[in-house]
């Protein structure tokens, strides 16, 4: 039972990370950094109750952070954005809307949608890894798209 609060927790904070930063690497740091101050800062949280929110918006803010000292370790003369950031004006219109509307979703759908479309896993692959059947997570994907479709402008 703790051991299942806690993997979905996980979970849930490295979606939190993978929308704030760019790569998977800094997304997996971030959710360590965070549980590092969540253990060492435990005795400031006054509510028990919102421990899940509290670590969230710890993890939000570790991601931040790396986001800034990865900006200031290469100069931007050096930096290679071709890959991680959009060239035009318009994809990152697009990009910022799609961030949007992943951050619309609950967190558990959000990390479904990056894994399947940014990372690329298999359907498979996400099934095992959070120990649902195949169709669970088709279903998912399915229906989550329909939603999204539905929101989006045409």
């Amino acid at each position: 039972m703790l051991e299942d609060k806690l993997l979905q927790l996980y979970n849930e904070m490295i979606a939190v990370a993978l929308s704030k930063v760019y790569n998977k690497s800094d997304a997996l740091d971030a959710v360590q950094e965070a549980w590092v101050r969540i253990l060492t800062h435990r005795e400031s949280l006054r509510e028990e109750d919102k421990f899940h929110s509290w670590a969230k918006v710890i993890t939000a803010n570790a991601a931040r952070t790396i986001n800034k000292q990865s900006e200031r370790i290469l100069p931007s003369g050096d930096r290679d954005l071709s890959d991680d950031r959009p060239s035009s004006r318009d994809e990152r219109e697009i990009l910022l809307e799609i961030r949007d509307l992943l951050e619309s979703l609950d967190p558990r759908t959000s990390a479904l949608l990056l894994y399947k479309f940014y990372y690329g896993y298999k359907d498979q692959e996400i099934a095992a890894a959070w120990n649902v059947p195949v169709g669970t997570i088709k279903a998912r994907i399915h229906r989550t798209k329909r939603r999204l479709q539905q929101w989006m402008p045409n």
